[in-house]
């Protein structure tokens, strides 16, 4: 019988080599040629040895004493016959390229019995079918029995088949800009890599700020929340600026998708952008697109102003703790393999030296996102929104070549992403049509106002609920716009100062669409990347969403009092 030995170091050791010379290249030895990594050869007797280098990056991994600290990675393989016969190896059956079963069944097995659940009171039949599709499809998002782009779609086809919602109503939110402006950040990152733009920047930060880890994180952090009061939109600046950014970081820190080396520096550096983007969008009235929508709506429930000045004033203290905090936090619950790196700042100046000086393709490219970023900061005033800006920038880049459309049309996360945020969008926002929100919000303030508890303790039972019913919202504009007035309402019937109240709930509408990838405009960009898998981003997303509660109601309430906010 044939047997096969794995060792350091592949060798091939036929019964003789001119047989092996007559026979046709294997599947195995067609894979081996296929990999595009460096390998060194060497010839020993009866055998050849193959050995794949490791790769050089900017950082070094400290050495893991459980690990064999060899730097190369060596197989062998052996192929000896017994008795002289030859065995003829069964062709391996073709892998199963359909659903994951299990999962597949938990997602249906979670909508059937929900629509069997008899209807409660208030709520319409085609509400709470509507809601047994958007909690399958929200199980089959999170367990994965096909791409998410591929639930979502199926997602959407129940609930037509069902007639829950007709095909327009579907796939209304597909004409909703904020799905296309993430779609277009992804073909700006495209742009902001190939020209080797990203690169360069990110070789700068490198030469700054790049001996340790934890530097080059805060670096990020605090510039986006430089930039978060003059672009009114999260979606902008984490898919149009800091993810192509990102991304070039990560590349030049030897931290790739798919090579398992996304924890070296990406992962880790991905959750930290993408928590702290909520937190600086919480900071500033003009930091995301819904918060002057919390803030007419608190003048029409309380006839009470929110200014600028006032809300920054407010959130200054506890988003700017948040910020120390988070990025830290995660820095030890969730750590890069590479921690520190005293001769990165060297060689990334070293890399600059090599690149020479900027390439038309690059002048081309940071021109178009200065042009972009200056329409996102004065587009209001010229009346051009965040996803038309985006769609003139990609434009000069398609028509200079700087991005070919066939590249476009090759970035498969961005059309996947484009379908599931889509699809989430459309089935969150029938469920407010269908009076869903409007009952659980009811409810809620019937449940809470017959508890007799003090305003601080009813408050806070308010705050939790609001904030954790936005695992149900693909967008806080449909949270803001669905629960804010009613929440706010009864939060001050029960006592609370009703200018606190709208203050809190207006920072809390940003912090909660840290839950999940899908809960705010900056969420799919950064998850898209897959850099974390789902399952550690919901879990470090209610971790971080506990520790943003308690800074901003404890550290932020002793700052509200200090300011005479109650």
């Amino acid at each position: 019988m044939a047997s096969i030995a794995l060792t350091s170091s592949l060798s091939l050791a036929p019964p003789s080599l001119p047989s092996l010379r007559s026979r046709k290249p294997t599947r195995f030895a067609a894979q081996f040629r296929s990999i595009s990594t460096p390998f060194h050869f060497s010839r020993q007797p009866n055998s050849l040895s193959l050995s794949k280098s490791a790769s050089t990056s900017l950082f070094q991994t400290r050495p893991n004493p459980n690990r064999n600290q060899s730097n190369d990675t060596k197989f062998t393989v052996r192929s000896a016959a017994s008795g002289g016969a030859s065995v003829a190896a069964k062709p391996p059956s073709p892998p199963w390229q359909g659903a994951a079963i299990k999962p597949l069944l938990a997602s249906i097995a979670t909508g059937v019995i929900l629509w069997l659940v008899p209807v409660p009171s208030g709520v319409s039949r085609n509400a709470w079918q509507l809601l047994a599709v958007f909690l399958a499809t929200i199980v089959g998002i999170i367990t994965q029995p096909l791409p998410l782009g591929a639930v979502a779609l199926m997602g959407l086809g129940a609930s037509v088949l069902t007639k829950t919602l007709t095909f327009s109503a579907a796939f209304s939110a597909f004409g909703d800009p904020i799905p296309w402006l993430i779609a277009l950040a992804f073909f700006f990152a495209r742009g902001f890599i190939k020209t080797g733009l990203g690169n360069r920047i990110a070789y700068q930060f490198v030469s700054l700020f790049g001996s340790s880890s934890l530097g080059l994180g805060y670096s990020l952090v605090f510039s986006e929340a430089l930039l978060a009061p003059a672009i009114p939109s999260v979606s902008a600046r984490a898919g149009g600026i800091f993810l192509p950014l990102v991304k070039s970081l990560c590349v030049a820190c030897g931290s790739n998708v798919g090579d398992g080396t996304e924890e070296r520096l990406g992962s880790w550096l991905m959750l930290t952008c993408f928590q702290t983007s909520v937190i600086s969008s919480a900071m500033f009235l003009t930091a995301m697109a819904a918060n002057p929508l919390a803030a007419n709506l608190t003048f029409n429930t309380i006839k009470q102003t929110i200014g600028w000045t006032d809300w920054a004033k407010a959130a200054i203290v506890p988003g700017l703790v948040s910020l120390i905090v988070v990025p830290f936090l995660l820095y030890v619950i969730y750590p890069p393999t590479v921690k520190s790196s005293p001769d990165a700042p060297k060689l990334a100046r070293e890399k600059l030296a090599q690149m020479g000086p900027m390439s038309k393709n690059e002048i081309i490219m940071a021109g178009t996102l200065l042009l972009t970023v200056g329409l996102w900061i004065f587009g209001g005033k010229l009346n051009v929104d965040a996803v038309t800006a985006a769609i003139l920038g990609l434009s000069i880049l398609l028509v200079s070549g700087v991005v070919t459309w066939k590249e476009c049309l090759a970035e498969s996360v961005a059309w996947d992403t484009l379908t599931w945020f889509a699809a989430l969008i459309a089935m969150a926002g029938y469920l407010n049509k269908y009076g869903l929100i409007s009952w659980f919000s009811q409810s809620v303030v019937k449940f809470v106002g017959g508890l007799g508890l003090s305003w601080q303790l009813s408050f806070g039972i308010l705050v939790l609920l609001y904030f954790y019913s936005h695992y149900f919202f693909a967008s806080g504009a449909a949270h803001i716009g669905a629960m804010f007035t009613a929440f706010l309402s009864v939060a001050s019937a029960l006592g609370t100062p009703p200018y606190f109240g709208a203050m809190v709930l207006a920072f809390l509408s940003n912090l909660m669409g840290g839950l999940t990838h899908y809960g705010i405009g900056s969420a799919p960009v950064f998850y898209g990347a897959n850099y974390v898998p789902l399952a550690k981003w919901w879990g470090y997303g209610f971790l971080i969403s506990v520790v943003n509660i308690i800074i901003w109601l404890g550290v932020g309430g002793i700052w509200w009092k200090f300011i005479g906010l109650w």
